[in-house]
């Protein structure tokens, strides 16, 4: 059984980090990112459609992430009221603190992160788990079990004393038996 689809809500301050944001997690299979402009078209669609997570920005003039989490924790006519909040801060400071835990943000990102550090924020928060590739791994078919490759038969070719990349045109003859 599939996993169901879950809806991320990104609301920041800077269009080029919105893009940002929608494309890296876009490309994640089981989530549909929809982004907004203001807070009022946010509330809107959230009114109408249910939304499991907000990614929202402290640094957004308009509408700062604390007091967009109070307005929304407080709208009773929202689609789906248990949904989770990731706020994005350029630093942490105690009205920053004070703000995040009186309005009801889940979890504060300082900036700048990696939208892949996001992503993986993102899926904790939403019960999804990560892929879990280790870099250098091999993934493919069980090969381990095979003999190691012969050494190639022909001509000895000797690169004692050559520079590091050049290839010999003529390779010396093999040495001779005793």
């Amino acid at each position: 059984m599939p996993l169901p689809i879950k809806v991320v809500a990104i609301l920041a301050a800077n269009p080029a980090l919105t893009s940002l944001l929608s494309a890296v997690l876009a490309a994640t299979y089981g989530l549909r990112v929809r982004s907004f402009e203001s807070a009022g078209a946010l509330i809107t669609y959230m009114r109408l459609s249910p939304v499991d997570l907000l990614v929202c920005d402290f640094d957004c003039e308009a509408s700062p992430a604390g007091s967009l989490a109070q307005t929304l924790r407080g709208d009773a006519s929202l689609a789906q009221r248990d949904f989770q909040i990731i706020a994005l801060a350029g630093a942490i400071n105690p009205d920053t603190k004070a703000a995040s835990i009186a309005s009801g943000i889940d979890e504060v990102i300082v900036k700048p992160m990696s939208p892949k550090y996001l992503l993986e924020r993102v899926l904790s928060r939403v019960g999804q788990a990560a892929p879990q590739l280790s870099p250098g791994a091999y993934y493919g078919p069980e090969r381990r079990s095979r003999l190691p490759p012969a050494r190639p038969a022909g001509p000895h070719v000797n690169y004692a004393g050559r520079g590091d990349n050049v290839i010999p045109l003529f390779p010396n003859p093999p040495p001779p038996a005793h």
